[in-house]
């Protein structure tokens, strides 16, 4: 699989429903989010502890997070992030947003519009 370069405006674009979503799965701490998000984008997403905690405290101040901080035996304390419900009903609402941007996507991508495909897109691209 080749290496995908994603433009900063779009991972900014996505950072806040994919940070909210991994957090609907289940309370996670900062390191935890980096790998899963890692390994959701099949290691095309490599995010930075910079730009990860600067969203997190913006969405704790927003209250679509809480933090709490945990200790585990043999371990080292870590803040916990867990959603809330104002947190889940933003991710609903970002959710409905991107529905309705990738289908638009799509319907121009795959050729579903009145012009037909893009030529320039590689089949193997293609969803």
């Amino acid at each position: 699989m080749r290496s995908v370069k994603v433009a900063k405006d779009l991972v900014a674009a996505s950072a806040t429903p994919m940070v909210l979503g991994i957090l609907a799965e289940d309370a996670s701490y900062g390191y935890a989010i980096l790998r899963r998000i890692n390994e959701l984008s099949g290691g095309e997403l490599d995010w930075t502890e910079g730009l990860l905690y600067p969203l997190l405290h913006r969405l704790e101040r927003l209250g679509y997070v809480e933090s709490s901080w945990q200790s585990v035996t043999g371990e080292r304390r870590r803040k916990y992030y867990r959603i809330t419900d104002k947190g889940l009903a933003e991710l609903v609402e970002q959710r409905r947003q991107w529905d309705t941007v990738v289908d638009a996507l799509k319907e121009i991508w795959l050729g579903l519009g009145a012009r037909g495909p893009l030529a320039v897109i590689p089949l193997e691209c293609r969803a």
